[in-house]
């Protein structure tokens, strides 16, 4: 195929997969949900093969109690998907979510989420991820930005410039100016996100301050903001707070209506 047209197929499938996350913000996505539920589902499983799911029952139930209160109030269809939870043997403080059903909390989380409330914004920030599609839109991205680096080699192979030079520099270029940028952006989205989902199912929205504060001090500093997938943290928890005074309403309201979880370790 020519350079030009191989450019032009390239462009053509960027533009094929679009869709919106439910913050309104255009997405790339070229994998199915299907697609993405068969590799979560792999995973997960492939973890349990290899033995690192923990003997906790009580952890998990105290883990499984707060995320089906979240599950709840999810949009469909994930409101009613059947969630597996598991425990991590992990010390670090880290948890997640996977399309298809699957939720991982870190042994280590337990440290640092020390109630309820702190620990329903890491879970209900990590099922953020899943419905948004952020999986699907960062393998979709990973995707674009390798057909996008083959195209501009070949390019500049016909235009008597190294291919493999080309090839690198065009990598380093989509990795620091597309793919991180995008990581910020779906780590926001998943904090805005988890923290409404949070004061609908009845947990204190204001923990987010705190748990985010926590986990920066556990992390003794960091990299810069500008090549960190995450917000800079005192931003973060800055609007973290601005949203959980606006999601007060929401939080009453529900404790009100019903919704008041009673999840203890």
């Amino acid at each position: 195929m020519k350079p030009r047209l191989l450019i032009a197929a390239a462009l053509a499938s960027l533009l094929a997969g679009c869709a919106t996350s439910p913050t309104g913000r255009s997405q790339l996505m070229m994998v199915s949900d299907a697609q993405m539920s068969q590799m979560g589902l792999a995973s997960f499983n492939q973890m349990r093969q290899q033995g690192k799911f923990a003997n906790a029952p009580k952890e998990r139930a105290y883990a499984t109690c707060v995320a089906q209160a979240l599950v709840s109030v999810l949009p469909p269809p994930w409101n009613t998907q059947q969630w597996e939870v598991q425990i991590v043997e992990d010390n670090t403080a880290n948890a997640f979510a996977l399309p298809g059903g699957r939720i991982g909390v870190n042994q280590g989380m337990f440290k640092v989420a020390t109630n309820q409330d702190q620990l329903a914004v890491v879970l209900g920030h990590e099922l953020a991820h899943v419905v948004a599609r952020h999986g699907a839109e960062r393998v979709s991205d990973n995707l674009a930005a390798q057909a996008a680096v083959t195209a501009g080699s070949i390019y500049a192979g016909s235009r008597g410039m190294d291919p493999n030079t080309a090839a690198s520099l065009l990598g380093v270029g989509a990795q620091g100016l597309v793919l991180l940028p995008f990581s910020r952006t779906q780590e926001s989205e998943a904090d805005t996100l988890g923290q409404r989902y949070m004061a609908r199912a009845g947990f204190d929205p204001r923990a987010a301050v705190t748990l985010w504060e926590k986990m920066e001090k556990k992390g003794g500093g960091g990299t810069p903001a500008f090549l960190s997938t995450h917000p800079a943290p005192d931003k973060r928890a800055q609007v973290l707070g601005q949203h959980a005074q606006q999601l007060m309403p929401v939080y009453q309201q529900a404790r009100t209506g019903g919704h008041s979880p009673n999840c203890t370790l």
